[in-house]
């Protein structure tokens, strides 16, 4: 016994040694400045209590130029006689970190992350604080699995590109089609994933793609080749203005180029918006970094230069502070030197980048020694996917979801007269498909932290019958349509998941209509026709979809879009189905008839309408025409009240003192904003908003303004908006601030952005309040 006793001791010290050493060969190493390496612990870049600026021209000056070259490509290399190990730039965390990236390796004690809706759906909350909670918690799985030795600390997004046309892949990674609800995304997850500690990053973010981004593969034209020809009113007025906001608001800590040409010159060799907007306008702190080869793409596909060296030379130089910093890719690391000792650039040029990437790195904590000495040094496995993580991205996905149709009211389903569910669809019991793209890793049984499909989820509130009808989303054939005809007939209700998933929308693929693929539409039709209970249709995509026939069957009671609702997904849908949740979310983009895209290149860049060209014009600032349903729809089961409770019918705008106002207006009375004095002008409006229903519901006021006609401006546009609770029968109420100058301004054919005098119209909901812009010595507010 004695001897077994001693086994057993022996066997459980040798357990806690293993467990000890797997600790310490999972956790990261020092990046640089190991304590445990005398050569490097005194040197100036070493020493936290110097300033970084001063850490940064210490390291920049005892590199090689070879070392400096190694060091401008997302792979950098390391420089062991300075302790630096290499470093992989390249991570991604669009809507929770991602496997896209090489810089990220799930598996052991990192199998997953948490995976939140995809960020269109996540916009279509129209809640800015949720916005920055899933990036807190982005950051906090991400540094967690720095410390692991399997995550990076730069991380590729937000995408904030517009989502110009409703058949763009990619826009079900943007935040929509309105400029002001991108940039406020931009700003607010950023804010999340980059922390508060002042100077000091949590991780860094990237907005991107930089600039009018947003096609990938359409009718033969690739992003590769594409050369965007885009007026300088629509540059000002709407694709800059989310990544404006995304630096000046937001802080961001990069910027990445995209792959297209703007006006003839690709976007990562172009000194116009490299250094003069994104450094000079903006006061970028922080890196300028290529999207992945695009520099090559510059070179080889699109032939901007003779050289490669003339490519390198473009990309770095443009003075001091400016042009590309990091190359995603190994086009600078192969060409640079030899561009440099050809006398294309100098070696000058090539330190100016490494400024930019070697500072970020020191605000990451870096070049600070032990990472686990460091703040968030104690964020491990035990920080990914916990179980508020997981509830965060339920709540996401609840708040995400918009009840587009219901009749009668129909919804929500009742436990007692609904006891039998058929559940019908190709993405009725999907897991991957709820994500869409760039998402934590699956593990083998194909969960991120854990999925719930619409059919467990509805399962958990009643007996359900389920058959998918079609295969897949492509839906070729009708061979299941019996089966699932005969499920409907059994049912007290009948719920159709169906629409899109990445084989039809994603990166480099475009869609070529609108409609339902294949025979969708045709099974939800018959379905409609053998149902003996109300039928719900439940929408999963990124992009709209024109689904008239079913928003005009009162066949078809009900209609919810859930996007790419995440991980959470069938248990929101579900919650929602049932009441549960009160939907609240609003649509982030137009929805569009067929018949929109029929004579549409999405090539053609404009915004603006032009009857006498018979282009329609975009999103809905610019279109008139007939809309299967608009820019912030969404219905709740409770109905909302408003009445302004207090406004200003006036607002003086101060002029600069050093101008007169006579030599500072256009086009009778437009001021130019930099002539205006605006700092802490804006319009403050208090809104009462009333719950005259039976349930608790979240309210979404979307704020609109309609500037004096005749200023080149949208029909309307997005001002502000704001999230408010407001239970059955209470009443709320919330103010709303109008910054002047950013969002009651227009932009001229020039490029320029003016404020138009005179009435503007505050529209929210069904209420409108007339106030008027004046010029005026000072800057005061009259009544």
């Amino acid at each position: 016994m004695a001897y077994s006793t001693t086994l057993s001791s022996s066997f459980f010290l040798l357990f806690l040694i293993g467990l000890l050493l797997s600790v310490s060969i999972s956790a990261r190493e020092p990046f640089a400045c190991d304590p445990k390496d005398a050569t490097t612990k005194a040197l100036p870049f070493c020493q936290v209590s110097l300033p970084i600026k001063e850490r940064v021209k210490d390291l920049i000056g005892r590199l090689t130029l070879k070392e400096k070259v190694g060091l401008l490509v997302d792979n950098a290399g390391a420089v062991p006689r300075l302790g630096i190990k290499g470093y992989e730039w390249w991570s991604e965390a669009l809507h929770g970190v991602s496997n896209v990236g090489p810089g990220t390796k799930f598996g052991g004690d990192f199998p997953g992350a948490t995976s939140f809706p995809q960020v269109i759906t996540t916009a279509a909350s129209f809640n800015a604080t949720l916005w920055e909670a899933i990036g807190r918690v982005v950051s906090d799985e991400a540094r967690a699995m720095y410390n692991g030795g399997v995550a990076g600390l730069t991380y590729w997004s937000p995408n904030v590109n517009i989502f110009r046309d409703p058949r763009w892949g990619r826009g079900q990674e943007t935040p929509g089609e309105d400029p002001v609800l991108a940039g406020n995304y931009a700003a607010s997850y950023v804010k999340g994933l980059q922390g508060n500690d002042g100077e000091r990053l949590k991780v860094a973010a990237s907005c991107k793609h930089f600039t009018a981004y947003d096609l990938d593969n359409w009718n033969g034209v690739d992003r590769f080749h594409f050369n965007a020809q885009v007026s300088k009113q629509d540059i000002e007025d709407t694709f800059d203005v989310p990544f404006r906001m995304c630096v000046k608001d937001g802080k961001v800590a990069s910027v990445m180029c995209s792959y297209n040409q703007v006006n003839g010159i690709p976007t990562c060799a172009d000194p116009k918006i490299l250094k003069n907007t994104i450094r000079g306008q903006w006061r970028l702190n922080g890196y300028i970094v290529s999207d992945c080869d695009s520099v090559g793409v510059y070179y080889d596909t699109q032939h901007y230069t003779s050289t490669p060296e003339e490519a390198a030379a473009d990309a770095i130089k443009a003075g001091y502070f400016a042009g590309l910093d990091l190359d995603c890719g190994p086009f600078l690391g192969v060409h640079t030197e030899n561009a440099v000792q050809r006398g294309l650039v100098s070696e000058a040029d090539v330190n100016n980048a490494l400024v930019n990437t070697i500072t970020i790195q020191m605000r990451l904590g870096m070049f600070d020694g032990e990472p686990s000495a460091q703040p968030y040094g104690n964020l491990g496995p035990k920080d990914v996917c916990t179980p508020a993580h997981q509830e965060l991205a339920l709540e996401a996905a609840r708040q995400g979801i918009v009840l587009l149709k219901n009749q009668g009211p129909s919804l929500p389903l009742s436990h007692l007269r609904h006891r039998t569910i058929a559940v019908i669809g190709p993405n009725s019991d999907v897991t991957v498909t709820m994500i869409g793209n760039y998402a934590g890793k699956p593990r083998m049984d194909g969960v991120a932290c854990g999925y719930t499909t619409p059919l467990q989820g509805i399962g958990r509130y009643a007996k359900t019958i389920h058959q998918q009808g079609c295969k897949d989303v492509a839906c070729g054939d009708d061979q299941s349509f019996a089966a699932a005809i005969d499920a409907s007939r059994q049912a007290d209700a009948t719920v159709l998941v169906v629409g899109l998933d990445q084989s039809i929308e994603a990166e480099a693929r475009d869609r070529a209509g609108l409609l339902l693929p294949g025979r969708q539409q045709e099974l939800v039709s018959k379905v409609v026709q053998a149902s003996k209970g109300p039928t719900i249709l439940v929408l999963m995509s990124g992009g709209p979809i024109d689904v008239s026939f079913a928003k005009n069957d009162p066949r078809i009671a009900a209609i919810l879009w859930a996007g790419y609702p995440g991980q959470a997904g069938g248990t929101a849908i579900a919650d929602v189905l049932f009441g549960t949740t009160n939907p609240g979310g609003k649509l982030p983009m137009t929805w569009y008839p067929q018949e929109y895209i029929a004579n549409l290149p999405m090539t053609n860049m404009a915004m603006r309408s032009s009857p006498s060209k018979g282009y329609p014009g975009r999103t809905y600032r610019f279109y008139k025409g007939p809309v299967v349903y608009p820019f912030g729809h969404g219905i709740s089961y409770t109905n909302f009240v408003h009445t302004v409770a207090s406004a200003p019918p006036v607002v003086g705008v101060p002029l600069d003192g050093r101008r007169r106002f006579g030599n500072v207006t256009v086009s009778g009375k437009a001021i130019r904003v930099t002539h205006a004095k605006c700092k802490g002008l804006s319009l403050g409006i208090q809104v009462d908003v009333k719950n005259i229903g039976s349930k608790d519901g979240s309210h979404t006021l979307l704020v609109y303004s309609k500037p004096p006609a005749g200023y080149w401006v949208p029909h309307k546009q997005l001002v502000a908006f704001e999230k408010v609770h407001v239970p059955a029968g209470t009443q709320q109420r919330v103010g709303i601030n109008i910054h002047v100058c950013k969002f009651l301004s227009v932009v001229d054919r020039s490029g320029i952005r003016r404020i138009p005098m005179g009435e503007h119209s505050i529209h929210i909901a069904d209420i409108k309040h007339s106030v008027s812009l004046q010029a005026a010595t000072l800057g005061v507010i009259k009544s």
